[in-house]
């Protein structure tokens, strides 16, 4: 191949990886890109997972053997059997020399690792090139020739070194547009997801629901305390305090196989989960209820659980279901109720989240003042719910007590975030 085509082979390569939406995409362009530039038959993309000291092969491309597998979940080499990749190549870096990539044929009379490999797999040679990232070897990109071919040359060799650090670029800039999605959907504080992420998920999830009828629930949660642990001894240990209590949600969340644990801002946390039953999302909210009444200097946690496995009535929007899983949470807080409440299971809480537009808003449940709960068969006040319409609960439940309450504004007021009830301090959003 000519300096011409080697120079489309580099810029082919190039816009295969820049063209990927995924890791595996980007993996086989890469192992495709490389093979394509050497004539290979057979490519190979390989990452050195040094906390296990071993090769872990993510892609095999092209003509594979028998056995061998395009993603190969488990196909692992130990790293003393390539010493090179480890020790070689770092004391000639060490020395100021070049990651040079180098070739080795099945007729080698050292049976290496690489050359045994060969034999067993009916190819004739190999180039190997070192994937150098930040400084450090990353992994290694392996193409092979049947042995019909012509065995790789030392020119081989050399375009093998340029691809390789094609590779390493295109993994370098795929990594930063990584860590930039998980600053754009990660809480920078606890590590947890964020409310975008939490929007985005939710979004799919009960677009599965109306697909496939998957259970989709939603706890919110409430941390008692942080504003008096703030005051008292500092936003630091108020920070250590919601670290601590993301760490708990991470660790109950983990019962519940693709739950997505999330701070939503403030003292507000969320579980997302999409297939568990809602008796299971229910267990996990009352074990976090009792982990985080355990931490220090906290005051527990309040708890609201919305779950399209209980009788919550038909959901238009996703809107809905955050609001009654705040809505559920506002009612644990007002009764400052040890264990979580589950809207469907209460006989106010879908009422409360189906309230005319002012009286629910989000964040607004405790700051209106309340008027007594209309008697069950009556009508609401104000104006009706346009997200609403016929999306509401299964019927009213269980009679209120007279002393029973709802917020909503007063007539031609909105509420404010200084209108709290005297006994519920504000949240102390950061």
């Amino acid at each position: 191949m000519g300096e011409d085509g080697r120079l489309r082979a580099v810029v082919a390569l190039a816009q295969a990886m820049a063209a990927a939406h995924t890791p595996r995409e980007f993996w086989r362009a890469a192992a495709l890109g490389a093979r394509d530039g050497l004539d290979g038959s057979f490519a190979a993309l390989s990452v050195w997972e040094r906390d296990h000291g071993r090769l872990k092969v993510l892609v095999n491309a092209g003509e594979r053997a028998v056995g061998e597998e395009e993603f190969p979940d488990a196909e692992t080499y130990p790293v003393h059997q390539f010493p090179e990749i480890t020790e070689f190549l770092h004391e000639r870096w060490a020395g100021g020399g070049e990651p040079d990539a180098w070739v080795e044929t099945a007729a080698d009379p050292v049976p290496t690792g690489r050359v045994t490999g060969l034999r067993r797999r009916g190819r004739g040679c190999c180039v190997v090139a070192p994937i150098v990232l930040h400084g450090r070897a990353w992994g290694e990109l392996y193409v092979a020739r049947p042995p019909r071919q012509k065995p790789f040359t030392s020119a081989d060799a050399g375009f093998a070194t340029v691809l390789a650090a094609v590779v390493a670029a295109g993994i370098a800039q795929a990594e930063r547009l990584e860590e930039v999605r998980k600053l754009a959907f990660t809480d920078p504080l606890t590590g947890l997801a964020n409310r975008r992420a939490v929007d985005t998920r939710l979004d799919e999830a009960i677009e599965r629901y109306r697909t496939d009828g998957s259970v989709v629930s939603l706890v919110v949660c409430d941390l008692n305390g942080l504003k008096r642990v703030n005051d008292t001894h500092g936003h630091a240990v108020g920070d250590r305090l919601l670290e601590r209590f993301g760490s708990v949600l991470s660790r109950c969340g983990a019962r519940l196989h693709g739950a997505l644990a999330a701070r939503l801002g403030g003292d507000e946390f969320c579980l997302l989960t999409v297939g568990p039953a809602a008796d299971e999302v229910v267990a996990v909210a009352e074990e976090l209820c009792v982990r985080a009444a355990e931490l220090e200097l906290g005051e527990g946690v309040a708890c609201g659980v919305a779950s399209t496995g209980d009788p919550i009535g038909p959901l238009k929007s996703a809107r809905r279901l955050f609001r009654l899983a705040d809505a559920a949470q506002y009612q644990a807080k007002a009764g400052r109720s040890a264990k979580p409440v589950v809207a469907g299971r209460d006989g106010t809480v879908v009422r409360l989240a189906d309230a005319p537009p002012g009286a629910r808003d989000r964040r607004r449940f405790r700051d209106a003042p309340t008027v007594e709960l209309p008697e069950p068969g009556t009508a609401a006040p104000g104006p009706p719910d346009a997200d609403a319409g016929t999306d509401t609960g299964p019927g009213p439940g269980p009679e209120r007590p007279a002393s029973a309450a709802w917020p909503v504004e007063p007539p031609g007021e909105e509420p404010t975030e200084t209108a709290l009830r005297p006994e519920e301090p504000p949240s102390a959003d950061r």
